[in-house]
């Protein structure tokens, strides 16, 4: 999974989504917090990133479900698409799970294309392959340096 912010106070939006995950699943493994600059959306300050590996009897949908509500928790309003956030959860994929719901599209459909997802991933799960994409460490090598 991965977690960006970059409204109030970024590392401890973080630090505090990582802590309520750790209360309702087993964290396997977090990345280095990341700082780059946002894509799309209006003018913004830049993001704090990082990846989480986790585990949890959860069903996708219901896991969803838990980082919507630590979001709502830590004030996330969804006012502008791809605007600036308190924080923000993405689930990337789930074990060998594909879905192409309206609620829950996995992998996330742009995991493939984001530096801030791939790279951090990469630093914690150097050999992680993502679903319908491949090897990470490839993708990472056709990504611009600076996206």
């Amino acid at each position: 999974m991965a977690l960006g912010a970059n409204v109030g106070n970024p590392t401890e939006n973080l630090d505090i989504a990582l802590a309520l995950l750790r209360e309702a699943t087993l964290v396997i493994a977090v990345s280095s917090y990341y700082t780059t600059a946002p894509i799309g959306g209006p003018v913004q300050p830049d993001y704090v990133n990082s990846v989480a590996i986790i585990e949890s009897e959860l069903p996708a949908i219901d896991l969803l479900g838990l980082l919507h509500g630590i979001e709502k928790s830590l004030g996330r309003e969804r006012l502008v698409h791809w605007g600036p956030r308190t924080i923000d959860l993405d689930l990337i994929q789930y074990g060998a799970l594909l879905s192409k719901s309206a609620e829950l599209e996995l992998p996330h459909p742009r995991a493939h294309e984001r530096r801030f997802v791939l790279e951090p991933w990469f630093e914690i799960d150097p050999d992680a392959v993502l679903l319908t994409h491949g090897r990470i460490d490839q993708l990472l090598a056709q990504l611009p340096a600076n996206p």
